[in-house]
Formats: structure tokens, sequence, C-alpha cells
């Protein structure tokens, strides 16, 4: 049996699970394989191992592989898997989840992008550096409105963050009520009144058909000037071009960015160049617990696949 590993970038997979006790050849990509080079790459394999959505499998590239049986993607849910094809193939997919404190990783990270912007600290910073001296008036908080696009469990250890910070938390999605804002601790508004009251919103909802663009150019356009936006969830949520344009011409104050619409993100891509940024690439739930638990769970679901008993099935 051949195992692929795919897209461990920092070259932490082989540590972090007893991959020997699989009794295969399993092979690890610290490289990331472009879309038209993944049919060659990985046609010898037997089980490839995809983490989450860095590496897209569709239904042309799994007809491509012909040896492919198992593909095991960390975490529970993948949308760049074409689970239909996989099944008319007959490969299984498993999930493999990780540490189920990683959301509290991704609310870290909002809230490091979210002060790092207010309080000004990447210029002044820079600033110290070249011997510059209080350059900014960095605002306080307290008091300040942060509207969550999104109440799930991730928004609601944002917006209890927020709520410690002294602001008034807000929020809205398709479905949220006014029962379960309240039982959350925060406000249920409109879309709109989000968007055009708040001094900083975070984005927390799941990227589907229903959602896609759902932060679309007339809600950016009705954002404070002084306002920042902040997104751990999804690119494919905002409308990246209308973003882009607000803050090339200055619309808004920023956006904390940690997700893109293609990743890695290319070195000569747009938003590497796009001003009042302050961008991170994806590293919401990078971090080694939850790695650890995935890699761990990877090699279960192998092992009990390899028995003929699968965990796990997603398709």
């Amino acid at each position: 049996m051949r195992i692929a590993v795919l897209d461990d970038y920092l070259k932490v997979a082989p540590s972090m699970a007893k991959w020997d006790t699989l009794n295969a050849e399993v092979s690890f990509f610290s490289e990331y394989i472009p879309p038209g080079l993944m049919a060659t790459a990985l046609e010898s394999f037997d089980v490839i191992v995809a983490m989450r959505e860095r590496s897209a499998f569709p239904a042309a590239l799994i007809k491509a592989l012909p040896k492919l049986r198992l593909l095991v993607t960390t975490g529970m849910r993948n949308s760049s898997v074409d689970m239909v094809a996989c099944r008319e193939q007959g490969v299984d997919v498993c999930g493999a989840p990780g540490d189920p404190k990683s959301t509290g990783a991704t609310a870290e990270l909002t809230w490091s992008l979210l002060l790092a912007l207010f309080k000004q600290i990447p210029k002044e910073a820079a600033n110290m550096q070249q011997g510059l001296w209080q350059t900014t008036m960095p605002p306080t908080l307290e008091a300040k409105r942060l509207g969550l696009l999104g109440a799930g469990h991730l928004g609601q250890c944002v917006g209890r963050v927020g709520l410690a910070f002294g602001m008034e938390v807000v929020a809205w999605s398709p479905n949220l009520t006014e029962e379960r804002a309240a039982k959350a601790g925060v406000k249920l508004v409109s879309k709109q009144e989000l968007f055009a009251t708040s001094d900083a919103i975070s984005v927390h909802m799941v990227l589907s058909d229903r959602s896609r663009g759902i932060v679309d150019a007339a809600s950016l356009q009705t954002m404070k000037a002084t306002a920042y936006l902040i997104n751990t969830s999804r690119a494919g949520l905002i409308d990246q071009p209308a973003l882009q344009k607000l803050l090339t011409e200055g619309k808004i104050a920023g956006a904390g960015l940690d997700v893109y619409d293609a990743e890695p993100l290319a070195a000569n891509d747009v938003w590497r160049k796009t001003p009042r940024t302050l961008l991170t690439p994806h590293l919401g739930y990078v971090t080694p617990e939850n790695f650890a638990v995935f890699y761990t769970n990877v090699v279960a679901d192998i092992q009990a696949w390899a028995a003929g008993s699968p965990i796990r099935v997603l398709n």
C-alpha cells in the first residue's frame, strides 16, 4: 500500500503520528502540487491524505487516479473534494477530526488581527525600527461596536472577548434569531445595520453555494471609513475585488485576512500589495495541538479502512 500525505508545508507530519504502524510506504509532500501536475504526481498511490482544502480533488482528477481507493481529509468537511465522483469510482472518503479546542485558535488569530489593526502595531513597530516615535493615535476598543457575521461557536468565542473589552457586540446571519443571539450574549441586528454601524466586522460563516459572496459590494460600501474587516473563515464569503477597491481607495480603515481564493497565495498576488491590509497565511487552524490530533486520526482512519471497517466515512 502506498500512501501520499499532501501539503505538509511545515514538514511536521512525519513526527506527529505513528505512520510506521501502517506497514506501508508513506510519502510526504511538503511542496504544494499545482493542479495540472496532481494526476502525474499521485497516480501510483492507493491512499491520499489531504490537509483540509489545501488541494482540490474535482471529478476530473479523481478519474485520473485509477489506483486511488481511499482519500482521507483532515477535518470532517471538505468542499474541495467531489464526493459523488469518489463514490462512483469506488473511493472511500474519510474524515479525521482535529483538536476540539482548535476553534479557540482561530478566535485567537481573529483577535490578533483585530487588535494589531486597531492599535496600529505593524506600522508603529516598523516605525520604531526606523527611529521614529509615536506616529499614530490608536483608539480604544471599549464602547466600540463589534459586528459578527455569523454567531455560531466560533463567532460566539470572538464575541465573548469583545464583551470582555467592553464592546457592544451585534450579530447577523440568515438563520440567526433573537433568542439564539440573546443566549450568545449579543444583539441581533439587520445585515445592513451591522455593516453600516460596526467599528470592526468579523466573518464567521461556513462557505456554501448559499453563502458565497454574502459580503457583497453593496454591504462593503456602507462600512464606516474608520472600520476594519476581519476574515478568518473563507475568502469566497466576500466580494474580493470590491474589498480590494475599497482598501486601495481608503474607503475603510483596513482588513485583516487569513484566507484567500487561491492558496497558497502566489508571490505576485495583488493582495500582497493591497494597502491597509494585515495578511496571515491561513494560520487559523495551524497549531501543533490540532495537527497532532489530525494526523493521529488519519492513521486510525487508514488502519480501520485497511481492516475492512472504514470509520468516519464522508461519502
